[in-house]
């Protein structure tokens, strides 16, 4: 038996998939093998639901010393394209997980699948139905009452045999005729009716160009593919638990010994504020809602890296939710959480100024320049430390000023104190409006004694300020971005459309200003600005453009919007 390994197991309890993994090692019911695969469609880029199941296809694997294979499930050649193949690789490497060689595609089956198509035919277990789509779905019936049969149900193998090889010739237009198996119409299981395992498509194949005419069902080619892999543990979300009778019927008739690869379902993620629907997300990028697939707004693990979200917090917050049975709406808190989480430990503070208001230090020497110590993170002291300018003119956030400010208001004021971080105590003795009776520069004194390691560094006062230099400052576009839906279940009203709830202020673009340090700062570095939230560097900046992105706030904010 595989033994999990020691360093991944967690000192938790099983959930249900590892408790069926753990039993079927222990009964030998696979010879001590666990084998999964992840089989996505490329017909769109991967979202933070798929992450879910990546995590738990590769981590299972992973944790009983088994393999997980990468499986392209390619059989509608309609929707399908290489740029979806290549940013599906890139995401799952993205998260921290490898496939090896064992990279697959349906269409790498589809001369067996095929075959076994011809097969069943033989077998009297599949005919070619002339129907409509919607004559076949009208002759279904319902759950509780069983469906017609086709009128071609009774065609005999050879005229079958003859139609479904002229089908795959190109003789008949798409939609004149499908394959279907020949199982139960009164069956309790609506997809044991006949399903149709085959349609024709005069479409070229990313892969196999014009080879096929005819393209398996994915019900026809997903089991079949597990088996021809040496999958043993299938795992789908709970949508899929109603075809398992038709995955077993068709490996049942496939298989060539006892073997059978065991479909096991569990609940997929779903997100408040958030829609996961690949439909959806497409119609958002074509209409323009978002700038793109990669859209720092969208939920795709493309957007989100974007964005500044880290593998292990994605990671982190599959683990915290779990895998069950029960179907449920996660709040989208729980991954910012997560993303927090990840990066306090990891970034380094930053000094950052988004909205600036103008601060003179009256008495502090106007060519004068000082170099200041700040610790890069003091959750991690192995971050070291770095120097930051200080000079006579400042920029500090214009919300950190009152002109008549109330009591519990320990921020800058007239007659006030705050202590500038890292720097020294400042007293506010005067402002300057403009014409318009904006506040526009702030005049204060600061005391020299103070400074770090100075005889009043310890001097107490109630409010600390983030600042920057303003002659050293870099001038950054900072986007700020937000949630793309104000409504929790965006797509769960029956009488209005998910673009009804979309939030106007998804994203708002600033100017704004950043420590000299960032100067050098890479795309996708991450940084905790002070006091401000955790952001990264865009890839649109240039060595002329600083570019940064909000990843988050510091706390979660919408709790008190509701």
């Amino acid at each position: 038996m595989t033994e999990p390994k020691e360093d991944t197991v967690e000192k938790r309890s099983l959930n249900f998939i590892e408790a069926i993994v753990e039993e079927d090692l222990q009964t030998g019911r696979y010879h001590g093998k666990v084998h999964t695969r992840f089989p996505p469609e490329p017909n769109g880029y991967l979202h933070i639901g798929h992450a879910k199941a990546i995590c738990l296809d590769f981590g299972i694997a992973e944790k009983y010393g088994g393999k997980c294979n990468l499986r392209f499930d390619d059989t509608n050649p309609i929707k399908e394209d290489v740029e979806y193949v290549d940013s599906i690789k890139e995401d799952i490497r993205w998260l921290g997980f490898d496939w090896e060689d064992r990279e697959y595609f349906a269409s790498d089956y589809f001369g067996r699948l095929f075959d076994f198509a011809i097969d069943l035919i033989k077998k009297g277990m599949a005919y070619v139905d002339d129907q409509s789509s919607d004559e076949i779905a009208s002759q279904k019936g319902t759950p509780t009452e069983a469906g017609t049969p086709s009128p071609y149900r009774e065609r005999s193998v050879e005229e079958n045999l003859d139609l479904f090889h002229r089908m795959n010739a190109g003789e008949f237009p798409e939609g004149a005729r499908v394959l279907r198996a020949r199982i139960d119409m009164a069956s309790p299981n609506m997809h044991m009716r006949d399903p149709v395992i085959y349609r024709i498509l005069h479409h070229p194949h990313h892969r196999t160009g014009d080879t096929w005419k005819v393209y398996p069902m994915y019900d026809f080619a997903h089991g079949q593919s597990d088996y021809f892999e040496g999958v043993t543990h299938s795992l789908c979300t709970l949508e899929f638990e109603v075809h398992r009778p038709l995955y077993d019927w068709l490996v049942e008739h496939l298989k060539e010994n006892s073997y059978r690869p065991r479909q096991i379902e569990f609940n997929r993620l779903n997100l408040t504020y958030t829609v996961l629907s690949k439909r959806v997300l497409l119609e958002m990028v074509k209409k323009g809602y978002v700038h793109g697939w990669d859209d720092p707004r969208m939920p795709t693990l493309t957007g989100l890296r974007r964005r500044g979200y880290t593998p292990e917090a994605i990671r982190n917050f599959n683990d915290s939710i779990g895998y069950t049975k029960v179907m449920a709406n996660n709040d989208i808190g729980l991954l910012e959480f997560a993303v927090r989480e990840d990066l306090n430990k990891r970034t380094s503070r930053v000094m950052a100024v988004l909205n600036p208001l103008k601060v003179i230090i009256t008495n502090y020497p106007e060519d004068k320049t000082e170099q200041l110590e700040i610790i890069n993170n003091p959750e991690d002291e192995s971050m070291g430390s770095r120097t930051i300018p200080f000079s006579r003119e400042i920029y500090i956030e214009k919300e950190d000023f009152m002109e008549d400010p109330p009591r519990k208001f320990f921020r800058l004021g007239p007659g006030r104190e705050v202590r500038l971080k890292s720097a020294y105590i400042v007293r506010c003795e005067d402002f300057k409006k403009n014409s318009e009776g904006n506040i526009v520069e702030v005049y204060c004194t600061y005391d020299e004694a103070t400074r770090s390691g100075g005889p009043e560094a310890n001097r107490k006062v109630k409010g600390t300020l983030h600042w920057v230099s303003a002659r050293h400052a870099l001038e950054a576009e900072v986007r700020l971005y937000d949630r793309l839906f104000n409504d929790p279940e965006p797509a769960g009203h029956k009488d209005k459309d998910p673009f009804d709830f979309l939030n106007p202020g998804s994203l708002k673009v600033i100017t704004g200003y950043v420590e000299p340090s960032l100067k050098e700062a890479k795309p996708l570095d991450h940084f905790q600005f002070q006091r401000l939230g955790y952001f990264n560097v865009d890839p649109d900046s240039t060595r002329g453009k600083l570019v940064f992105n909000r990843t988050v706030p510091l706390r979660d904010t919408w709790s008190k919007r509701r």
